[in-house]
């Protein structure tokens, strides 16, 4: 019942292809066989530089952007050329994920206060995903999707790359592509997910998968939605029907 009046979808990251596939656009195992390519190409990628993920808790005045230009600039004091350093991922007020070069990260975190961070945590990842250290990875994914059929979302898909529905096929190829080098603009996602007329119910909301982690970013950006939310873990109710 719930999977039929299912009236949109959004998936954070990889689970994009997830959300596109319940909603009809892509068939699972093509779906499946992107995911592989895209998961090589981006790990190709992150084996040609010594780059992270940085995520940061930060406190109202904190400033990402002001605090990514002076670690890029630490990394040209060092020689690199072209440093990145860049928001990655928008969590929920005050939560980011800043990638790059491992030297900007760390500088980072070892001027935490100078830029309000009240909580800094390197990700165990092995790159600078969602930003342009990512660009060996468009082509080959880019290349997949040509490949393989896609259809219109049979129900509202929001895109990571702008917060925005997804419209016909040759957006979903054009957005998932720009996705691997654009950061996750999950935050807005939310907004954009659950913007209503005052006075307007709000809907059910349902995470499927491993780990409460969006449900977690719900409550931090919509209280009144996240009272709605359930926690759907496949794993634990295919051991319950085991045993």
């Amino acid at each position: 019942q719930v999977v039929e009046s299912c009236v949109a979808a959004a998936g954070y990251s990889v689970g994009e292809f997830a959300a596109l596939v319940f909603a009809g656009a892509l068939g699972f195992a093509e779906a499946l066989y992107a995911v592989k390519v895209r998961a090589e190409a981006m790990q190709k990628a992150s084996e040609a530089v010594p780059s992270g993920m940085l995520s940061v808790i930060g406190r109202r005045e904190a400033n990402y952007r002001f605090a990514c230009l002076e670690a890029r600039k630490h990394c040209e004091s060092l020689g690199i050329e072209s440093p990145v350093c860049a928001v990655s991922n928008y969590l929920f007020p005050d939560s980011r994920v800043i990638a790059g070069h491992l030297q900007a990260l760390q500088f980072l975190q070892e001027n935490a206060r100078r830029y309000h961070f009240a909580r800094t945590k390197l990700l165990p990842v092995s790159g600078a995903f969602h930003t342009r250290l990512m660009e060996p990875a468009v082509e080959p994914l880019a290349e997949v999707l040509q490949s393989i059929e896609i259809q219109k979302p049979l129900l509202c898909v929001y895109s990571n790359v702008n917060g925005k529905k997804y419209m016909h096929p040759e957006h979903v190829r054009k957005l998932l592509v720009k996705q691997v080098v654009s950061p996750v603009l999950w935050e807005q996602t939310m907004h954009s997910v659950y913007q209503r007329k005052q006075g307007t119910e709000f809907p059910y909301t349902y995470e499927v998968g491993p780990g409460g982690q969006l449900g977690a970013a719900l409550k931090k950006c919509n209280l009144k939605a996240w009272q709605q939310y359930s926690h759907v873990d496949a794993l634990e109710e295919e051991q319950e029907a085991d045993t």
